[in-house]
């Protein structure tokens, strides 16, 4: 007899990115940060004090909170830490979203929200991004007449890279009724010339919340750091009743300050990682593959005429190059590939010159 409940029995699970035991390998498929963190994350860890591994950290995580908001010209209120940014999710669809009831996504989406959504016990409505992997204009009503009690985007988009301008932000918020949540995962590798900022658009409207991590710009992935962002209406309920209490650990707070604190070492990576990506894209190109402008530190490769995306994946992994590949009908033809260290992008290079035809 199971004891798991129905829909998590007829659910399928998150399959996360290949993660090699082989450092070897050019790992350019799970979207992390080529360069290391801030010296300033292990000047912290080597002082910090494990005799205070003995207390519960910090609950609410206050002293991280104001350092986030002092980055971002926020208020410590506007402000929750959690486990990553998936358990901010989580904690979105919990507070936001009655069993049963309905989860608005753009599709194609990030891959772990319909898992949630299943876990959940709610039903999802989507919606299909245009050719520019935009929301079209209907986006908000569309949702609105499926009764979504939130909706979900990915911005700069995932997998495909592009980013929505806070103009188009401003009218979805605007436009829906139930709480938009836009995850903000790759925004630090935004081109600072769009002058592109969404924290802004929070006082303007009660129903926006924004998703930040330290898992990407900040190489911190394995550390575990997320914030939600929003209306003191959005964030309390999270704040005082689904999030878990001490949800983030004391060693990580620690850490996620001092990695905030050194932001001109952050924003120099930052742009190492836009150059790389400048570099790496017009090598593709020249390959044959063609692709979106993309703002993340990934560029989503559709195959060049004849190539199977497919088989290209499993004929890079064999030859030390980890890719990603989404069997979907509008990824099927495509490669999602992480914008890695210049010599793992050489390496990818290379690979695929020797694999597609002359």
């Amino acid at each position: 007899m199971p004891y798991e409940r129905d829909n998590v029995r007829r659910m399928a699970g998150y399959v996360y990115g290949e993660q090699p035991d082989d450092l070897s390998v050019a790992k350019l498929n799970t979207n992390e940060n080529p360069f290391p963190p801030s010296p300033a994350v292990r000047d912290a860890l080597l002082a910090f004090d494990s005799a205070a591994l003995r207390r519960y950290p910090p609950a609410t995580a206050d002293d991280l909170r104001d350092v986030f908001a002092a980055r971002h010209g926020a208020r410590r209120e506007q402000i929750v830490v959690t486990n990553g940014g998936d358990e901010a999710l989580r904690l979105a669809l919990a507070t936001f979203v009655n069993p049963g009831a309905t989860l608005g996504l753009a599709d194609p989406a990030y891959s772990l929200l319909p898992v949630l959504a299943a876990a959940h016990g709610c039903r999802i409505a989507t919606v299909a991004l245009q050719p520019d992997w935009h929301p079209p204009r209907d986006f908000a009503a569309r949702l609105n007449e499926a009764r979504a009690e939130l909706a979900c985007i990915v911005n700069p988009h995932a997998p495909s890279g592009t980013l929505l301008n806070a103009n188009a932000i401003d009218a979805l918020a605007a436009a829906f009724n139930g709480v938009l949540l836009v995850d903000e995962a790759y925004v630090d590798f935004v081109d600072p010339s769009h002058g592109h900022n969404l924290v802004e658009l929070v006082s303007a409207h009660s129903n926006l919340l924004l998703l930040r991590t330290l898992s990407k710009g900040y190489a911190l992935a394995g550390l575990r750091v997320g914030f939600l962002l929003g209306d003191r209406d959005l964030v309390d309920p999270i704040l005082t009743k689904t999030r878990d209490s001490f949800n983030v650990d004391a060693i990580a707070q620690t850490l996620a300050a001092a990695a905030l604190g050194d932001s001109a070492y952050a924003e120099a990576r930052w742009r190492e990682v836009r150059t790389e990506r400048k570099r790496l894209a017009e090598r593709l190109r020249a390959l044959g593959f063609t692709m979106p402008p993309s703002e993340t530190n990934f560029l989503l490769a559709q195959a060049p005429p004849g190539a199977s995306a497919r088989q290209l994946q499993q004929a890079l992994r064999a030859a030390g190059v980890l890719v990603r590949h989404f069997d979907t009908p509008r990824l099927r033809d495509k490669l999602r590939v992480t914008v890695g260290a210049p010599q793992d992008n050489d390496a990818l290079v290379a690979a695929l010159t020797r694999l597609l035809p002359q």
